[in-house]
């Protein structure tokens, strides 16, 4: 039957195993440190897996496909000695594992609160860019934080200023030694993203985090507005 179901990327796969904890129907095992679909009946097409993956390596597809069989997916959570989601996946990351996270309202924190003590202002995980997955649930109307990594360690106020109610990319082009263009892409057209606030530092090889936010909108093809913070290398905005 025709039908929608999960397709795994195998090159954007990194091995971490954290859609084949999330799938409770045991479609999906790990195979020479990839995921793969094992069995299209176990499947049921629900999409648990997806913001489970770090990579945006799953997605869905609608192809042939046997029909979703429950009766076989009780039997195999039965008589199965492989991996539930109570269980760690051996060859997992938990670390990798996209989530969101409940903060409470600002105004509801001790007035006199210790500067040791400010509560962070991150609302989800992972945050480097080349972890997030493109489907995440949270990129869904937000205001997206792109940001250089080193300009957290220079502005002092970075959780207050910047990640507050924003959803929070960190990269370094230089240093991760890729274009990050074509996930912000898939990104931006994935997502009913309302504004994106890129914050990088001075110096050049902070270009590259801008330029790469520059050609996702481009070739989104969407209007979505947009501001560049820059960060001194002694702490400053410098615009």
């Amino acid at each position: 039957m025709l039908r929608k179901i999960i397709e795994i990327n195998e090159h954007m796969c990194n091995g971490c195993g954290a859609c084949a904890s999330a799938c409770h129907e045991g479609a999906i095992g790990m195979v020479n440190g990839k995921a793969k679909l094992l069995r299209d009946d176990y499947c049921d097409g629900l999409g648990n897996c997806l913001p489970a993956c770090p990579t945006g390596a799953i997605t869905f597809v609608e192809r042939e496909a046997a029909a979703y069989d429950e009766v076989a997916v009780e039997a195999h959570k039965a008589n199965s000695s492989t991996v539930t989601p109570e269980k760690p996946v051996a060859c997992g990351c938990p670390g990798s594992r996209s989530r969101m996270i409940e903060r409470a309202p600002i105004d509801t924190m001790p007035a006199k609160q210790p500067p040791t003590e400010r509560p962070s202002q991150l609302t989800q995980w992972p945050v480097q860019i080349k972890l997030a997955p493109v489907n995440a649930p949270y990129f869904q109307h937000a205001k997206l934080l792109v940001a250089a990594d080193c300009s957290a360690y220079a502005f002092a106020g970075f959780h207050e200023k910047f990640i507050r109610n924003h959803v929070t990319l960190i990269g370094c082009p230089k240093l991760d030694g890729v274009d990050y263009a074509e996930k912000l892409t898939d990104i931006l057209r994935l997502n009913d993203v309302q504004s994106i606030t890129v914050v990088r530092m001075e110096v050049p090889c902070c270009g590259g985090l801008e330029h790469a936010v520059k050609t996702a909108l481009q070739a989104s093809g969407k209007m979505i507005p947009w501001q560049v913070v820059v960060i001194s290398t002694d702490g400053r905005i410098l615009e």
